[in-house]
């Protein structure tokens, strides 16, 4: 009597049961908590303030709940930085080029900026995990390749088509107003009348939470990172769910990067780190802080957004605080975030590779 494929599909089923677990599980509490601080926060904060941490927690979110459905197929993609700033870059140079503010085959361009700069975010995935799946690349250094990478030719291109690091500017996405609900106390304003790149990311993390938690492919997901031969043997193929999770958080981040340069800047400057400035690697952070879960990750990035928001504030305020140090803030708060939450738990196998048959 063969008792092979039962004994393997049996660590598949707790490896999904553990990571449901702690997707579903957790305490209402902590909900009923956020929701709670949320509202306080509307009230006892300036609308401009607000306004300004939901935009600028649209690449940070985004990117979190991308780099989510990596790692929890076991692929650790820290490349995600990288993501952004080609992606944001790209769909700045595509309006440019069809014309700010005029539409092409009926869409209008900026719509095409971002179907262009979530298409470059995709191929740099792709190329990501071909090098990691295909030759079986470490993972931490194929992503800070990515990142290098785009680091480098974003503002190489740009001293092409610019004769400068930075592009020009072209006009933002408009605000769009949801009859009714915009009228809401509190939040009506907030999340009903905002940007095109806040409503893709309010859907994109109610999105990535069910596509997880409640579909047969986001259980493949959580079966390769945790027990990719248990998957293997039930007959579904690993490579191909980790390079559909890959591509997914392509897709994320090129929404994240695209929505940002074109909902809330406006431009890209190649100077430096990019206007991207680090909110790819606060994103691992952030998702790491919810435990892989999207709607977690969504929350973690007002706080880093807001603390973001937070250095315009207390500038205007006039606080004698060196500008240099007001910039650390939202990275500091990251490392301070990450020594407390430790209790993180990695998929079992991320970061590891997997060819089928193995033992």
């Amino acid at each position: 009597m063969t008792r092979g494929p039962t004994t393997e599909v049996t660590p598949m089923r707790n490896a999904i049961h553990r990571a449901r677990t702690s997707l579903e599980q957790r305490p209402l509490a902590a909900a009923v908590g956020g929701v709670a601080v949320f509202l306080l926060v509307l009230w006892t904060t300036p609308a401009s303030w607000q306004t300004s941490t939901l935009r600028f927690a649209v690449p940070i979110a985004l990117a979190a709940i991308g780099g989510i459905f990596a790692e929890k197929s076991g692929v650790i993609n820290i490349g995600i930085e990288g993501l952004l700033i080609v992606s944001a870059f790209s769909a700045i140079v595509v309006v440019d080029w069809l014309g700010d503010g005029g539409a092409t085959a009926g869409l209008p361009n900026l719509w095409w900026g971002m179907l262009i700069g979530v298409l470059v975010s995709v191929l740099f995935a792709l190329l990501f995990a071909v090098v990691c799946l295909e030759f079986e690349a470490d993972q931490i250094i194929a992503g800070l390749a990515v990142w290098l990478i785009s680091l480098g030719l974003a503002p190489f291109i740009s001293r092409i088509l610019f004769d400068s690091p930075n592009t020009v500017n072209i006009t933002r996405f408009e605000n769009v107003t949801v009859p009714v609900l915009s009228e809401i106390p509190l939040v009506g304003y907030l999340l009903f009348d905002t940007e095109p790149q806040v409503y893709l990311m309010l859907a994109g993390a109610v999105a990535g939470w069910y596509l997880l938690s409640r579909t047969t492919f986001g259980r493949w997901v959580v079966a390769s990172g945790e027990n990719p031969k248990a998957l293997d043997t039930a007959g579904v193929d690993v490579r191909k769910v980790r390079y559909a999770a890959v591509l997914l958080s392509g897709v994320f981040a090129g929404l994240g990067g695209a929505g940002f340069g074109l909902g809330t800047l406006g431009t890209f400057a190649g100077t430096g780190d990019t206007v991207i400035n680090g909110r790819g690697f606060i994103a691992i952070a952030t998702y790491l802080l919810a435990n892989y879960h999207p709607i977690g990750a969504l929350l973690g990035s007002f706080l880093f957004a807001g603390l973001n928001s937070m250095q315009d504030v207390l500038q205007a305020a006039g606080y004698a605080i060196p500008t240099e140090l007001i910039r650390t803030i939202p990275h500091m708060t990251v490392i301070v975030v990450l020594v407390f939450v430790g209790r993180t738990r990695l998929p079992d196998a991320a970061g590891d590779h997997y060819e089928s048959g193995d033992d």
